[in-house]
């Protein structure tokens, strides 16, 4: 017979977990949407396939939703005459446009099964999940039940995500004051082994690193001139940009961590975790072993997905993810 928990311990362990978090559950839409996840898959697969950019892309918008008012969508809102919207920030102004379409045909298929049921910030935990997984990444269960936030402001994303131009010690503060160690952090960084990186975010490596070397000289040689022939117009075309992992820009998987040491890291902060001794050791620990990555970077992920959530009161469930119910007329 296993030795019963004492009620007083039972009542501390239960307190001990946010209130918000509490309302969530793996089975949220089992009764209200129990088509839920099927159509999500139905509708990733055909956005992935059609464009493969999109799993990265809606992972670096789900980061970037997480990180500024909690995982509750906010950065899907779009800005009117009244409100400019997390989406239109500096920061964010290269968020890539399939993030956002993908979550939007996910609720608008939604919508015809199970009208006003699921949340835009539920959709996007679960598409982003769903997209990793089939590019290669890790599974992980995602707790359903978020709320869609009811602010959605640009002042205040500055601040609340990291720039490629951060010294560690700010990357790290950054993240810790988000409840999120070393370690997650490295992790989580981990998902540049997807996607890309426009030339504006690292053309200072190139070509204004120092008053003695225009070219970072820890950058590998023929990296950095590929580097150069890309951004050749950088200046002139915004959209020009370079795969943040050369080998398998496409594949998740721990290529970018055995990028790193060769020199092959993209942006200034991807190098600085080779460099930095309190993250060194966690950039060698998943070079080495991709399943000490996946697993690290499945529970980084879940904490980041519970991260800052709305429920009840503090929220609503959208009709549209790109406005709030309240000026709808």
């Amino acid at each position: 017979m296993p030795m019963a928990i004492p009620l007083p311990i039972l009542l501390l362990l239960f307190l001990s977990i946010p209130f918000s978090e509490s309302k969530l559950s793996f089975d949220y839409y089992k009764k209200s949407c129990p088509d839920f996840e099927k159509i999500v898959r139905e509708v990733i697969t055909n956005k992935q396939m059609t464009n493969p950019a999109t799993a990265a892309g809606t992972l670096r918008l789900f980061f970037h939703d997480c990180m500024v008012e909690g995982c509750d969508a906010s950065v899907l809102v779009a800005s009117n005459s009244f409100n400019t919207a997390e989406r239109d920030a500096d920061l964010n102004l290269s968020l890539s446009g399939d993030g956002f379409e993908v979550v939007v045909k996910a609720k608008t298929a939604l919508e015809l099964t199970c009208p006003r049921v699921v949340s835009c910030a539920d959709i996007l935990a679960l598409v982003t999940r769903d997209l990793v997984t089939m590019v290669g990444g890790p599974y992980y269960n995602v707790r359903l039940g978020r709320k869609d936030g009811l602010v959605s402001k640009a002042s205040r994303v500055e601040g609340n995500l990291p720039r490629t131009n951060m010294s560690m010690n700010q990357m790290i503060d950054l993240f810790a004051s988000k409840g999120f160690t070393i370690q997650e952090m490295v992790a989580l960084t981990g998902g540049h082994t997807i996607g890309f990186s426009h030339c504006i975010e690292f053309t200072d490596r190139l070509y204004n690193f120092s008053k003695k070397e225009a070219t970072d000289p820890e950058l590998n040689s023929k990296f950095a001139e590929g580097l150069k022939n890309i951004c050749a117009n950088h200046t002139k075309d915004k959209t020009m940009s370079a795969f943040n992992d050369v080998f398998t820009p496409g594949k998740f998987d721990n290529m970018y961590f055995k990028n790193l040491p060769r020199g092959l890291g993209l942006l200034a902060s991807d190098h600085a975790l080779v460099k930095d001794p309190r993250t060194k050791p966690f950039v060698e620990l998943y070079a080495s072993n991709q399943d000490a990555f996946f697993k690290d970077f499945s529970r980084a992920m879940q904490k980041l997905s519970i991260h800052g959530i709305k429920t009840a009161k503090n929220g609503e469930v959208r009709n549209r993810c790109d406005q709030f119910n309240s000026i709808e007329t």
